[in-house]
């Protein structure tokens, strides 16, 4: 009887292990398709007599499985059959569309499927006919849950286009719009109707010069929900001043490139709006002036100084002396020599709480960066960028001062071998060392500090042409592009879809890839969806 018993046992032994070894020999994608009912769903059995375990999902389990997926296998996903094909479409949150003249007359059937779009892209190529105010206004009719909208190049709308929109998705959180052609009065509609909006981001709005089109622009109901604004490459930014000064609880201020003198609507702004925490000023007219005006904002956090000449020591002095709190300085000086030791010396001792600080074409010496070293404990992001003065002696200042710093960046530099040896045994939270167009730097001596500290990541560029990084490729931009898998048999409905989704630049949802690892799922589905494609009536 025992006997028999392991026998019996030894021989199914046998069977598994002969079934594992032919399973092994063939494809992993050979999955037999479904017994699919009539009614057009999912469920039935696979052929061979075992259960379907994937179409007894619920439809929510299927839908978080597809968030964790890239854009193009979303799609392949979506052409099984009807069942999935309506669970992509209504978990699909974010979209990005081309659109040019020709999406217009797809947008029905389009949003018909991704009826739960909140967040949606609508970007142009310079040479093509943008969308029009029709399409706008339709898409609006559609997506009225619609949160995030950014528009670019869409030069075929105009004011009416805008207020037509605006008055249809007054939930709408965040505006941004760059090189389109509609004026004050469409900017106007948008912050007069959708009381929720937090950030509006305008880059080169042309219309806005035009003489009618120059009038203020008010903050309307926005007034108290602006928390972000951002404006680029504006000829008349100006006009926008009365919606900055309007914004009660504005944090964040961005000016970039916009032309004319901006010290004395930086004082009307900072005696309104005394909630600012973030102010950026890139390639502006402005000098010490606006920058005594911004240290009335004492809750100042971060704030960003990038190739305003006019600004020098004399205004830095006097608002790291105010804005006590600051935890985040870049300053680019473009070699101006404006802002030097005695501007830094200030900081170190007006702003303790300094976290991060990068310098590029400013001269620190020894004696500013001793002194940001004894005062700024927290400092833990260093960027030394373009100097003329910093050298060896500078880096073993760092090296024996800057205890908290965990990232060092260090670009055209006078910095050789012998200062690299200054951060072998100093800055005990180091953890990242970047070298960039250093020439005294070798790449044994990067080699050396590697070994000295195994801990620590050195990269070194000493100029030549970078490669593209692995990470970079697999993370961002394939996720960013559509594929189509190659012509399967699909149902007319399935086609008509899949034609209409060939606008779509790309719709992640942006979930971590982490779910890709921790469910594995993508090349489950993957090959489950090229097993079924050929699926008749699903």
């Amino acid at each position: 009887m025992g006997q028999s018993t392991s026998t019996a046992a030894i021989l199914g032994r046998r069977e598994i292990n002969q079934s594992d070894t032919s399973s092994k020999t063939k494809s992993m994608a050979l999955i037999y398709p479904m017994h699919v009912e009539d009614t057009g769903g999912y469920e039935g059995m696979i052929d061979g007599g075992g259960p379907d375990y994937i179409s007894t999902l619920p439809d929510e389990c299927l839908a978080c499985i597809f968030q964790s997926l890239g854009s193009g296998d979303r799609k392949r996903c979506s052409l099984v059959c009807r069942g999935w094909l309506r669970i992509e479409g209504q978990s699909r949150h974010r979209l990005s569309l081309h659109a040019n003249s020709d999406l217009l007359p797809i947008i029905s059937s389009l949003f018909s499927r991704f009826d739960a779009v909140t967040k949606l892209a609508l970007k142009c190529d310079r040479r093509s006919v943008s969308i029009g105010d029709e399409g706008l206004i339709l898409i609006s009719l559609k997506c009225r849950n619609l949160t995030r909208l950014k528009l670019r190049a869409c030069r075929g709308l105009t004011d009416a286009g805008m207020e037509g929109f605006a008055k249809n998705c007054k939930g709408l959180k965040k505006l941004s719009c760059g090189s389109c052609t509609f004026g004050a009065k469409g900017m106007k509609a948008v912050l007069d109707n959708c009381s929720a909006l937090e950030e509006l981001s305008v880059k080169r709005l042309r219309s806005i010069t035009d003489g009618a089109a120059a009038e203020p622009i008010g903050p309307g109901v926005a007034a108290s929900s602006l928390k972000t604004i951002c404006l680029k490459e504006l000829y008349n930014g100006h006009c926008f001043g009365p919606v900055i000064i309007g914004a009660k609880n504005l944090r964040a201020l961005k000016l970039i490139k916009c032309s004319g003198d901006w010290d004395k609507l930086l004082q009307v702004i900072t005696d309104r709006v005394t909630s600012l925490v973030e102010i950026h000023l890139e390639r502006l007219q402005v000098s010490d002036n606006g920058l005594v005006a911004i240290s009335s904002c004492l809750d100042l956090e971060i704030l960003h100084l990038v190739k305003t000449p006019e600004c020098t020591n004399v205004g830095l002095v006097l608002l790291a002396d105010r804005c006590r709190l600051l935890r985040k300085l870049h300053i680019d000086g473009w070699k101006a020599n404006r802002i030097g030791d005695e501007g830094l010396i200030a900081v170190a001792k007006g702003c303790s709480n300094l976290q991060e600080l990068v310098l590029i074409g400013v001269n620190p010496t020894k004696l500013s960066l001793e002194s940001l070293a004894s005062n700024c404990k927290n400092l833990e992001r260093l960027a030394l960028c373009g100097s003329d003065s910093v050298g060896d002696a500078e880096i073993s200042c760092i090296g024996a001062k800057c205890v908290a710093l965990k990232k060092l960046c260090i670009k055209s530099c006078l910095v050789s071998d012998q200062g690299l040896e200054a951060l072998a045994g100093g800055c005990p939270n180091l953890v990242k060392v970047k070298l960039k167009k250093c020439r005294g730097v070798t790449p044994e001596g990067a080699e050396w500090l590697r070994a000295a500290r195994e801990s620590l990541a050195v990269n070194l560029d000493n100029g030549e042409p970078e490669h593209q990084d692995a990470s970079a490729s697999d993370g961002g931009a394939q996720e960013n592009v559509v594929e189509f898998p190659p012509p399967i048999q699909v149902p007319s409905q399935l086609a008509a879809a899949a034609a209409a989704a060939a606008n779509i630049v790309s719709g992640s949802t942006g979930r971590s890839s982490s779910w890709k690892s921790k469910l594995g799922v993508a090349s489950i589905l993957r090959r489950w969806s090229s097993g079924n494609s050929s699926v008749r009536g699903s």
